[in-house]
């Protein structure tokens, strides 16, 4: 600790001497070295993603703290409060709006923060039109009809209202369906875990983490064969396009990408995890039980460490690794195990 101590003390009389200027000058080059390697080392901290919570526990703690009790919906409901209180709460708090360093200078994160909450809003809107409804033309929920326009709200607003105070907002709501969810008094909050509206959400899904799939396979760039009105004879469409598309992530957006899909992926986990539970009679009726928890192994692997201290962008057989079309792998097993899934719950 002595030796550490010295070795401040010696750069820093190293770099007050070369400071221009009278004592002042030589205070305010310290007081701003100071704040830039302060503000870089927390901007690390911040950038490490938080770990995933148990939603079983979760579920649990939440009821008892709201005054109710487990009951049909409330792991999803957990879930989605837990996801948005995380983006809120972790380390560094909601950063996608932040105008001041060490935010301002944050790349990852930001994205990462983006793909969660993209999903989070899905499964918002799927609460408020299917989950809570028992046909489509039942009333929808109070509380859950306030949430899902304040998850979407702008995620880049920082006042006037700040993005975080609507989401807290959003937040508030959900606690009331969940808290009415187990409440004898309030019939009208109910959650129905039904084969359809499992099946409505997943194909929600389906098509976020197909087009995130093609994001990330775009990254080594590919020429791609238009296949938009393949399979219809009469289908046509807006303007005509060409045959063949020439596709490639800029290569300042691949790393955003990379941690856009591991952000989905991350909140997906929880999810599913929730759904695993709330739809235990029809995932078990339908033998799709193993189908969901091989939907989960795969996102899993899309957390696991990243050694590298870049995200490695290169060519598919080549000598470095593309950690893009890594990701791209799990994304896809997942989707198609989802496919796989939606046509379980559709069969009788």
């Amino acid at each position: 600790m002595n030796a550490l101590t010295e070795m401040l003390v010696e750069w820093r009389e190293m770099i007050a001497d070369r400071l221009p200027g009278g004592g002042v000058s030589r205070l305010l080059g310290l007081v701003l070295l100071v704040y830039l390697v302060v503000t870089i080392l927390l901007g690390m901290f911040w950038s490490m993603a938080p770990a995933p919570f148990d939603v079983r526990e979760h579920t649990q703690a939440l009821a008892t703290q709201e005054g109710g009790t487990v009951v049909t919906g409330s792991s999803t409901t957990s879930a989605l409060i837990g996801v948005m209180e995380t983006l809120l709460e972790k380390s560094g708090g909601y950063t996608h709006n932040d105008l001041f360093p060490p935010g301002l200078w944050l790349d990852n994160m930001p994205n990462w923060e983006y793909g969660a909450l993209i999903q989070s809003r899905d499964l918002a809107r799927a609460l408020r039109e299917v989950f809570s409804r028992s046909q489509s033309q039942s009333t929808e929920d109070k509380d859950l009809s306030q949430a899902e326009p304040n998850f979407n709200f702008n995620s880049q607003s920082w006042i006037l209202p700040a993005t975080e105070s609507e989401y807290r907002a959003g937040l508030d709501y959900a606690r009331s369906y969940l808290r009415r969810l187990s409440d004898p008094d309030a019939p009208d909050a109910q959650f129905f875990a039904r084969a359809d509206n499992l099946a409505y959400w997943l194909a929600t899904v389906e098509t976020r983490l197909g087009s995130m799939s093609q994001r990330l396979s775009a990254s080594v760039g590919q020429s791609r064969v238009n296949t938009d009105l393949a399979g219809e004879e009469m289908a046509s469409q807006s303007t005509q396009t060409p045959d063949e598309n020439f596709v490639r992530t800029p290569w300042t957006e691949i790393d955003d990408v990379f941690f856009e899909a591991r952000g989905t992926a991350w909140a997906l986990i929880q999810f599913l995890k929730a759904a695993e539970v709330d739809f235990a009679d029809v995932l078990a009726k339908k033998n799709a039980q193993v189908s969901l928890r091989q939907i989960i192994r795969e996102l899993e692997g899309t957390q696991d460490f990243i050694w590298s201290p870049i995200i490695l962008n290169g060519s598919g057989f080549g000598l470095v690794a593309n950690h893009s079309l890594v990701m791209a792998s799990y994304i896809s097993r997942a989707n198609a195990a989802i496919i796989d899934l939606r046509e379980l719950l559709s069969r009788g």
